[in-house]
């Protein structure tokens, strides 16, 4: 797995946490950062960070396209791959088919067997929609 595909990894654990807890992604990447033997990667921060600042738009976009499920009833790291995943489409400088790929695989790593193909289909029409989207 390559450096930037850890951060993201780490990044979903930390959200996933973080929503788990009911606490701030500060408070979050706090816990992480006391546990860590070496420095949290800044990738990993800037997108906890980044899903942080833009949570509510984030979360509107995916209650608009993620059909069949709310987000409070989708597992809690379906919700955390989908909100990378989101993030990396909309607000990072990442091609969008390798956000795409990297949350699909994180998906079919550490979720259900239908969750790879779910979490395609939700990002897949948010990318579809980017270009008519407003984004801040």
């Amino acid at each position: 797995m390559s450096a930037r595909g850890k951060a993201r990894r780490r990044a979903v654990e930390v959200l996933y946490e973080s929503d788990l807890r009911g606490s701030t992604v500060d408070e979050a990447l706090e816990s992480l950062d006391a546990r860590m033997q070496a420095p949290v990667n800044p990738y990993t921060t800037q997108i906890v960070r980044g899903v942080g600042a833009r949570q509510a738009q984030i979360d509107e976009t995916l209650s608009t396209y993620a059909q069949g499920w709310t987000l409070d009833r989708m597992p809690a790291v379906d919700r955390a791959i989908l909100r990378v995943g989101t993030w990396e489409l909309l607000w990072s400088e990442v091609p969008e088919a390798v956000a795409l790929a990297e949350a699909v695989g994180l998906a079919n790593e550490l979720s259900t067997d239908d969750s790879g193909k779910y979490i395609n289909g939700v990002l897949a029409r948010v990318r579809e929609v980017k270009s008519r989207m407003v984004l801040d």
